[in-house]
């Protein structure tokens, strides 16, 4: 592995996932092109939007649970995340980050693309709707940002960073998440020079990040 990537030992509770999303699925394609540099149009803004408002209700009811959330847990417990600083996540959806990260930082701004999954969040964080390719947040205003199986804009995640700050980036399926980029890949897609670490918690990975 790579210098600039730590591969912690796995959680005890983590499982290989089912099969569910291959290399050829239209979501992972995006991801992995959103990231290397390829023009965020507004008509993938509003395909997205159209996506996700569209499975906001039944979201809610089956996207949070003891598995899915086990790798922001384990990352919470062994990432070195600034648990005492200003956290912003990303792509938020019905709150399944949001409910982890209550009582356990000192703040938190829910942001997401989609207004039903915003509507079907519970109210613990101030929810923002915001494309995730430009937020409404000044430089610098975030010591930590969470995005669980969410597009990476790494031009704007290192705007909102400050610099001393930590990315969360966690792919619950690990490589069967339709929304996926692998640990070595998001260190890659970011500017400038990063370092983290990874592990393996419930059928998923989480990869903390920190400039180099």
């Amino acid at each position: 592995m790579d210098a600039r990537l730590t591969q912690l030992p796995d959680h005890p509770d983590a499982t290989e996932p089912e099969p569910f999303a291959g290399p050829d699925n239209p979501m992972r394609m995006m991801t992995r092109a959103k990231a290397f540099g390829e023009a965020w149009e507004p008509s993938d803004s509003s395909r997205v939007q159209e996506i996700f408002d569209g499975m906001a209700a039944s979201w809610s009811e089956s996207h949070v649970d003891p598995v899915k959330a086990a790798p922001v847990e384990d990352a919470l417990d062994r990432g070195g995340l600034p648990l005492d600083g200003h956290w912003l996540e990303v792509g938020s959806g019905t709150g399944a980050g949001a409910r982890i990260l209550e009582h356990r930082v000192a703040s938190l701004v829910c942001s997401d693309l989609a207004a039903e999954m915003l509507r079907h969040a519970p109210d613990i964080a101030p929810r923002v709707r915001a494309d995730a390719s430009q937020l409404p947040f000044p430089d610098r205003s975030f010591n930590a940002i969470l995005l669980i199986n969410m597009l990476l804009f790494p031009a704007e995640i290192d705007r909102l960073l400050r610099p001393a700050g930590a990315i969360l980036w966690v792919n619950t399926l690990g490589d069967q998440t339709p929304i996926h980029l692998p640990p070595f890949d998001v260190l890659e897609a970011l500017p400038g020079a990063w370092t983290g670490q990874t592990a393996l918690a419930g059928t998923g990975f989480w990869l903390t990040a920190r400039r180099a």
